[in-house]
């Protein structure tokens, strides 16, 4: 198969400028390797199988060896030997140059096991599965960075956003795997349930070497999907598990086994934001919870994509997490963070997207075009109770739309954008 470029491509290019190391993160199977071999002129694959795993006990036993090559110089799932972090710390401190190495990472080990942060030495990439741009699902007319930045967002002309229900349902069920690009769709989703089946018996123990079981595990990652981008709370979740798995989950293991998997980068919270604001409003801090792919979710709800025709609301909430997985990757390339917004007199807004220098924009993720007034109002309502306060105005407002929609730009200044026409 040939390589698909990425979006985060440009990002380690630029940090190997920067920074002696990059280190790239993500999910197994979301491409890291793919991409971080492109830039690189050597390689060593810690998990290689080789020799019964030869290069894992070359790592542990002299961390060195596996520092040589020509650099830039790829170290692939570093984690399998954490001793190699501390070692191209030092490897940096001592050459003092930039591009050295680069090192992929499917898990995060635990931070006992190294010495030094790092801070200064290495650069930090996340790599998510791909987005509808990198998967050709979407043409980029109208720019994130543009909006973000006060451009006019339809310069050139108006777009029909032409995703129909069963495309988006099957793009949802495929997911952003790169691997899946072209593979029959049936095939495609026996394979994601592999993937899940996997994590739960092997991965989730293999982080600390503690056992962990396997049902806990599924039961956690269904009663997720049930609660897909939503600011659910670890009690709702333990509740959830036993009325609809009828396995007990303590809130304990619930907040346990939800490390584990942001620890796997399989879910991702998304904080809250918070504006400058003086008022007597409270906000609500619950981080929204994502996880790393919409195709695990409907696989571990045992859904397909002929059951969303019956279901739309089920649609329409794993669209959303689908939308705020682009989201991210597009802001990733912008230097810039989502959030989301939620506050005591009931107001919502799907997503914050908000640059260093204090720039930001509102974003309602909707299903369908039908939708599209009641986003509009919730952003007006945010923007409005904004005005007077020390945080910036908008730099725009606008609804992402899945199905249907014509982009425009509204009466009331609320950009719609149809989820097809997005771009970084």
């Amino acid at each position: 198969m040939d390589y698909v470029a990425r979006i985060a491509d440009k990002q380690i290019s630029r940090y190997l400028g920067l920074f002696g190391a990059v280190l790239v993160e993500g999910p197994k199977w979301c491409g890291k390797t793919w991409a971080s071999r492109r830039a690189s002129n050597s390689e060593f694959s810690v998990s290689d199988p080789v020799g019964n795993f030869r290069n894992r006990e070359i790592a542990q036993l002299n961390p060195g060896a596996a520092l040589e090559g020509v650099p830039p110089h790829l170290i692939d799932e570093w984690q399998e030997a954490p001793s190699l972090w501390d070692a191209v710390r030092h490897e940096i401190d001592r050459s003092g140059q930039k591009g050295q190495f680069i090192l992929t990472g499917s898990s995060t080990p635990d931070d006992g096991r190294i010495m030094h942060s790092g801070t200064g030495r290495f650069g930090r990439i996340r790599l998510e599965t791909m987005s509808a741009v990198e998967l050709g699902v979407s043409t980029p007319n109208i720019s994130l960075a543009k909006l973000i930045d006060g451009v006019e967002a339809f310069e050139d002309g108006e777009y029909i956003g032409s995703l129909s229900v069963p495309e988006l349902a099957g793009n949802i069920c495929r997911g952003g795997w790169p691997s899946l690009i072209g593979m029959p769709l049936e095939d495609a989703t026996e394979v994601i349930e592999s993937y899940i089946d996997d994590m739960a018996e092997i991965d989730i123990s293999r982080i600390d070497g503690m056992k962990r079981d396997p049902d806990k595990v599924k039961a956690l990652l269904r009663s997720l999907s049930r609660n897909i981008a939503t600011t659910v709370k670890y009690t709702t979740i333990s509740k959830d598990i036993s009325e609809f798995s009828g396995v007990g989950v303590s809130e304990g293991t619930v907040s346990e086994y939800m490390g584990l998997l942001k620890r796997l980068f399989l879910v991702r919270d998304i904080p809250a934001w918070e504006p400058a604001l003086k008022s007597t409003v409270r906000l609500r801090q619950t981080p929204k919870r994502v996880l790393a792919d919409a195709s695990l979710a409907v696989s571990s709800l045992g859904a397909n994509a002929a059951a969303f025709e019956r279901d739309p609301k089920l649609l329409g909430s794993l669209f959303e997490n689908q939308a705020l997985h682009d989201l991210i990757v597009y802001a990733n390339n912008i230097n810039a963070e989502i959030r989301h917004y939620q506050d005591n007199s009931g107001l919502e807004v799907d997503a914050i997207i908000e640059k260093r220098d204090g720039s930001w924009g509102g974003i309602e993720i909707k299903l369908g075009y039908q939708q599209e007034d009641e986003a509009a109002a919730s952003l007006i309502r945010l923007k409005n109770k904004l005005a007077g306060a020390r945080q910036k105005p908008p730099a725009f407002l606008a609804v992402l739309i899945g199905i249907g929609a014509l982009s425009k730009k509204r009466s009331d200044g609320v950009y719609v954008i149809p989820f097809d026409h997005l771009g970084s």
